[in-house]
């Protein structure tokens, strides 16, 4: 069954994207259809008529989601008496736990089967969409870790896994993303629901670096293009120098141990808010702003949190669960067996020495005569100032320090030769030349090389090089190609890890610095100017969500400036801040009331008015 499983064959999406422009954006067709299909679904929630309650109650004295201590949500009295809720048990602190929790959340809460007339809308459901949808990409993340970290890249089993969890992925973010427009529209931060607004909002931002870690753990193309791109904007704001996003390894741990965990937990902690707050009611169709005076203010913020009262429908959370699940897993599955996952091989030294063996000399040179970008970086590699960028008063990239320290010529040339050198005498004579060398005349012989390897050419795959006083600098260079087209180059810069070598930022360093690793992501739309941190390989959907980081590369003053990386960071993180604080600031917190798309949630008022 599982050979069959892994032999399934559908489209193939692994072939180049295509790409629309429209003035500065650019967008390939895949996040174009996606983008367009969470519309139409957001539309088609809004307007398609929810199916009819079989079962409506009209209201009563006792509020639905705010249930005396006495007694259940329905104002009945309690089955039983708490045995511990008399005499010295009840000053037991597991008795005042139990107490207070039962008091805050009822089982009637936690599981309710009645909601409130005023539930009746397509656009509720994508909350419980959303959490089948993490439960199914944790699960199916769950079956790619059976198999290993490189059981998808070489297994179709587990290739079809990982296709599961992709569009698991990719379901759960769109179906939270709808979740939080319908929310938006809702206003539903009222009625002393705000950290329930804050919550979701939270869980989401977790969402996408979770979904971030993922993609810095796949070990494929993809994976190496975000790594070394990512690194520049938190290199920029000093958190590069200890979450290296080029290290593997960390990244898979904060990808399948510590995100996940922080996710279920808010999320938990969201859902529980939302079963304590209860949902919120409808906004008033006569109200259109919020009211000016304060004592109209303070009415309005007592009825948004006031119980509901009115008429109430059956609800069956654990069958809306269930459907939601089934759904889920069924288009799940398709996705995974008709459209499958991408999986692009990653450029190693060896694959870049073996097709642009020109790139790799010339690159190689520019590491050894300092004028490669990694030579000269800046913190945390070194104490260049090539690639440091500052926005105000403080230099974060500095203060973080040199935490992973690297002399580019010793890491990229020098030392992996010298491993090379006891087996070969021609090698091992250059590099005594070139060690007893000044310091001077070592920058002169490599500047000299750089310049003259811009017309090399090749016989029987040996370079060429133009004469030119560069010493010694030739032998070292055709050994440094010669070690890197046999993958030795490969393992050696790995090898200078201590432990394990999971850390792959010696090699992403040096291939980030070669044109070849460059050309082949602006073949694939990858490049910041092509808005590549949204992009996937072929025509497979990226991340569409990461518009807004995405935006500041493309606008104005940001977008050519030297520093944008930082600005980027600053003003995604500003945006960010405003959605959070969204119930507190006024203005940004009526717009639901000004633009009314909430009469498409709650239009459906049968049994007379709700708010």
């Amino acid at each position: 069954m599982l050979r069959m499983v892994g032999n399934l064959k559908g489209i193939d999406l692994n072939t180049p994207g295509h790409y629309l422009h429209w003035s500065f954006i650019e967008i390939s067709v895949a996040n174009l259809v996606v983008i367009a299909a969470m519309l139409v679904i957001f539309g088609l929630a809004l307007l398609l008529p929810f199916p009819a309650p079989k079962d409506v109650r009209s209201g009563d004295e006792t509020a639905l989601d705010d249930s005396p201590i006495t007694g259940d949500a329905t104002g009945a009295p309690p089955a039983a008496t708490d045995s511990a809720g008399v005499g010295e048990d009840a000053r037991m602190w597991t008795a005042r736990l139990r107490r207070r929790l039962l008091a805050t959340l009822p089982p009637k809460k936690l599981l309710p089967d009645r909601q409130p007339i005023y539930v009746a809308s397509w656009v509720y459901v994508f909350g419980v969409a959303t959490l089948a949808a993490l439960g199914l990409a944790i699960f199916s993340g769950a079956l790619i870790a059976l198999g290993g970290t490189d059981w998808w890249h070489t297994n179709p089993v587990g290739h079809f896994f990982n296709s599961l969890h992709l569009w698991s992925v990719e379901l759960f973010m769109a179906f939270m993303v709808i979740h939080l427009w319908g929310k938006f529209w809702m206003a539903a931060w009222r009625g002393r629901r705000s950290l329930t607004w804050i919550t979701g909002v939270v869980a989401f931002l977790a969402s996408i670096v979770e979904c971030f870690t993922g993609y810095l753990s796949q070990q494929n193309f993809d994976s190496q293009w975000i790594a070394t791109n990512g690194k520049d904007a938190f290199n920029a704001v000093g958190v590069g120098a200890f979450w290296n996003v080029m290290n593997f390894g960390q990244m898979l741990t904060w990808h399948v141990v510590l995100m996940p965990l922080i996710l279920v937990a808010l999320v938990g902690f969201h859902v529980i808010l939302v079963r304590v707050r209860g949902v919120s009611k409808p906004l008033p169709e006569n109200r259109t702003a919020a009211p000016k005076d304060r004592r109209a203010r303070r009415a309005a913020r007592a009825d948004d949190a006031a119980p509901w009262r009115g008429p109430t429908r059956r609800y069956d959370i654990l069958k809306e669960g269930a459907i939601a699940t089934a759904v889920t897993t069924a288009l799940v599955i398709i996705f995974a067996g008709v459209l499958s996952s991408p999986d692009v091989p990653p450029v190693t030294v060896q694959n870049w020495a073996k097709l642009a063996p020109a790139d790799f000399l010339a690159t190689a040179a520019g590491e050894l005569d300092g004028s490669a970008l990694a030579a000269s970086y800046g913190p945390p590699y070194n104490d260049g100032d090539a690639a440091v960028q500052q926005v105000g008063p403080f230099n974060w990239q500095k203060l973080a320090g040199i935490t992973h320290p690297i002399d580019a010529a010793q890491v990229f040339v020098l030392s992996p030769l010298e491993k090379l050198a006891p087996t070969n005498a021609t090698l091992a004579h250059a590099l005594a030349v070139y060690d007893h060398a000044s310091p001077e005349q070592r920058n002169a012989w490599a500047s000299a090389y750089d310049k003259a390897v811009t017309k090399v050419t090749f016989t029987n795959g040996q370079p060429v090089v133009p004469p030119a006083d560069d010493g010694p600098v030739p032998v070292l260079m055709a050994s440094e190609l010669t070690m890197a087209r046999s993958g030795a180059l490969d393992s050696a810069l790995l090898a200078q890890n201590q432990f394990y070598g999971t850390d792959y930022t010696k090699p992403l360093l040096f291939i980030a610095d070669g044109n070849y690793y460059a050309d082949l992501a602006a073949s694939m739309h990858l490049t910041g100017d092509q808005w590549g941190v949204m992009n996937e390989t072929g025509n497979y959907p990226g991340q569409p969500w990461l518009w807004f980081y995405a935006l500041w590369y493309h606008v104005h003053p940001f977008s050519t400036s030297p520093n944008v990386d930082i600005w980027a960071v600053y003003l995604t993180g500003i945006g960010t801040l405003l959605l959070l604080l969204v119930p507190f600031i006024p203005g940004l917190r009526d717009i639901p009331r000004w633009i009314p798309v909430h009469r498409l949630i709650w239009r459906r008022n049968r049994l007379g008015p709700v708010g």
